[in-house]
């Protein structure tokens, strides 16, 4: 029987869909966080999703959708300034992760919805570690555009709502708001590290080592080394999630 009070909080792993947040969780995992049962590969990531499937659906699509946005994350995008805190969600999460097998040690939530509803897990959470997941503004709207799911700004009357005149416009728009909720984040001082996916791919693994170590996890090179594929992330330019 897990002591919910005796649990860790959460790792928390966020950023802009279509910037590497499945890389950077699916090496979190490789190095021993627990994640359960988690979204595996589609077409759009060979390699998997790394995104707790009980939590995307019994927690977060839910919340997204009673205080009327889009629960893609995608338009209309939540308003920070009016988010209603549910004053049950550690005890939810905690319940969810723990279904699915948990039974102690570090843990971890990937989504990139999380950074859009961020005071939320903030409150619930106050000491998890979060890790920001980033990439050029331009190659995340050109994967975006690429990518069948990332349909929103096909519209015609979302690009008016928000006073752009393409496609690609609109996902630069999209970033952009992602951007001011990882400034908003670091003023209140949550406690987070930024990564960068692409340095990964180049062969460039400094930053990540350095995160595990912050994370308290160990550094599987071998395990992580054969999930960061560079060929994988070269063919599939602006179609990775």
């Amino acid at each position: 029987m897990i002591d919910k009070d005796k649990m860790p909080d959460p790792i928390l792993i966020t950023g802009a869909a279509r910037s590497g947040t499945s890389m950077v969780a699916g090496s979190v995992c490789k190095c021993g966080a627990f994640g359960g049962n988690m979204r595996g590969p589609n077409k759009n990531n060979a390699k998997g999703m790394y995104e707790n499937v009980r939590i995307i659906n019994n927690i977060v699509k839910p919340y997204l959708r009673k205080i009327n946005v889009d629960p893609l994350g995608q338009y209309p995008l939540p308003d920070i300034r009016s988010l209603p805190i549910p004053a049950d969600l550690r005890d939810r999460v905690q319940n969810e992760i723990i279904a699915d097998g948990y039974t102690g040690g570090p843990w971890f939530y990937k989504g990139a919805k999380l950074c859009l509803i961020w005071p939320v897990w903030h409150y619930a959470f106050p000491d998890a570690k979060w890790i920001i997941v980033r990439r050029k503004p331009s190659d995340i709207a050109n994967s975006c555009c690429k990518t069948g799911f990332m349909a929103a700004f096909r519209k015609s009357y979302v690009r008016k709502y928000v006073n752009v005149e393409n496609e690609f416009e609109g996902w630069k728009w999209w970033v952009r708001q992602h951007h001011k909720r990882f400034m908003e984040m670091n003023d209140v001082g949550v406690n987070m590290k930024f990564v960068w996916p692409d340095r990964m791919v180049r062969g460039d693994y400094r930053q990540l080592y350095d995160t595990i170590e912050w994370l308290g996890l160990k550094w599987n090179e071998k395990a992580v080394l054969e999930f960061i594929d560079p060929k994988l992330w070269k063919s599939r330019q602006g179609v990775h999630t």
